[in-house]
C-alpha cells in the first residue's frame, strides 16, 4: 500500500508525459493455420463474454457485428488475412452506408415498349384548318382571288407613287392613265405639312332649279352642305370619312383646277366640275330638295369664307366679314334633254 501510495503520489507530482504519436498501421501478416486453430481453442476455453460488456459494432442495420454472431460466423471471420476477433479493427464504412451503384442504361430492367404502345403514345395530328381544309377546287379559287387582290394592291400603290413622285419618264408617258386612276377619289396633297396652314373656315353651299310636275320651275334656297357635315361630325367619336373629307376635298380639287374667273386651267378642270356636281346632286336628293314629282335641272354653288379670329395676345387684326365666291349655273346632264324638248315646244 505504501509503495502504491508513494507511486501514486509520484505520479501526481510528476508532469504528464506527452503521449507518443501513433505509429502508422502496418500490414498484418496472414495468420498461420496452426495459430488460427490455437486461437479457436483459446476462444472456446475462455469465459463467455457478457453481451452488456461488449459494445455492439453494427453494420448500419442495427444488428450486432460480433456479439450476436454464431460460432460458425466467428470461424468464417477468422479466414486467412483477417484480424483476430480480439484485435481492434480500423473503422471502415459499412457496406450498407455506401450508395448502390446506379445501373447502366443497357442494364435497365424496364421492359422495352412494344410497337403498338409506341404508336398509341404518339400525339394525334391536329385537323387541317383554313385553306388547307378546302378541296382542291376551292383551293384554286382562293389562290386566284388572292392573286387578283395582290395585283390590284400593287397596281394601286404604283399609281399613287407615280402621282406623288417627281416628274419622270413613266409619269410623263402614262400621265393620263395615272390621273384617271387617282382622281378624284385617291388625290394626294401635303397641306397637313404646310408651313402656314389654312386659317379660314370655308363653307360650300348649293341651290338648285327644280322642274315641277306642272311644268313650272322653282329655285330652292341655299343649302349649307358644310354645316351638315359639321353636325354629323360633332360629338361622334368615330366620324365618317365621307363627312370629313368628301365635300372639302372636292371643293379644293375644283379651286386648284380653275382660275379666279371659274375657268378651267388644265385638263382636269372638267373632271373636277363633274365630280363636284355629282356630290351636290347626291346631297340634294338626300335632303329631298326636288319634292314629289320634281327634277333638278340646274345647280349653282358658292363658297362662304370667314377668317379664323386670332388669339387676343397676338394683336393681329383680321376682318370678320364673310366673302363669297359664286359659281355659274351648271346644267344637270340628265335634265338637259327634257329642258331642251320643253324649250323647243315653247318656240313652236
Amino acid at each position: 500500500m505504501d509503495a502504491y501510495d508513494q507511486g501514486a503520489g509520484a505520479d501526481r507530482t510528476r508532469a504528464p508525459e506527452p503521449e507518443p504519436a501513433p505509429e502508422p498501421d502496418e500490414p498484418i501478416d496472414p495468420i498461420d493455420p496452426a495459430d488460427r486453430a490455437d486461437s479457436a481453442d483459446r476462444a472456446d476455453s475462455a469465459d463467455p463474454i457478457d453481451p452488456s460488456d461488449v459494445t455492439d459494432i453494427t453494420d448500419g442495420t442495427g444488428r450486432a457485428d460480433r456479439a450476436d454472431r454464431p460460432e460458425g460466423s466467428r470461424e468464417a471471420a477468422a479466414a486467412p488475412g483477417a484480424e483476430p476477433s480480439g484485435w481492434p479493427r480500423p473503422s471502415q464504412p459499412s457496406p450498407s452506408s455506401q450508395p448502390p451503384p446506379s445501373p447502366l442504361p443497357s442494364q435497365s430492367l424496364s421492359p422495352s415498349p412494344s410497337p403498338q404502345a409506341s404508336q398509341s403514345s404518339q400525339p394525334s395530328q391536329p385537323p387541317l384548318s383554313g385553306v388547307a381544309a378546302l378541296s382542291l377546287r376551292y383551293q384554286l379559287v382562293a389562290a386566284l382571288a388572292l392573286a387578283v387582290v395582290a395585283v390590284t394592291v400593287c397596281t394601286h400603290l404604283g399609281m399613287v407613287f407615280l402621282h406623288v413622285a417627281p416628274s419622270n419618264t413613266l409619269s410623263k408617258q402614262h400621265g393620263k392613265a395615272v390621273d384617271d386612276w387617282v382622281y378624284p377619289e385617291f388625290e394626294q396633297n401635303w397641306k397637313l405639312f404646310a408651313p402656314n396652314p389654312l386659317q379660314q373656315n370655308i363653307a360650300v353651299q348649293v341651290r338648285a332649279d327644280i322642274g315641277t310636275a306642272d311644268g313650272g320651275v322653282r329655285t330652292t334656297g341655299w343649302y349649307d352642305l358644310s354645316a351638315e357635315d359639321g353636325r354629323a361630325i360633332d360629338g361622334n367619336p368615330l366620324p365618317s370619312h365621307t363627312d370629313q373629307n368628301e365635300l372639302r376635298r372636292a371643293w379644293d380639287f375644283f379651286v386648284s383646277t380653275h382660275d379666279t374667273d371659274n375657268r378651267p386651267n388644265g385638263q382636269r378642270g372638267a373632271l373636277s366640275q363633274t365630280y363636284l356636281t355629282r356630290i351636290v346632286l347626291l346631297r340634294l336628293a338626300r335632303e329631298g330638295a326636288a319634292g314629289d314629282g320634281g327634277t333638278v335641272q340646274r345647280v349653282q354653288l358658292r363658297s362662304r369664307t370667314t377668317n379664323v379670329p386670332p388669339p387676343r395676345w397676338s394683336g393681329e387684326k383680321v376682318s370678320d366679314q364673310p366673302t363669297y365666291r359664286v359659281l355659274p349655273w351648271w346644267p344637270v346632264p340628265d335634265a338637259r334633254p327634257a329642258r331642251d324638248a320643253k324649250t323647243a315646244g315653247a318656240v313652236q
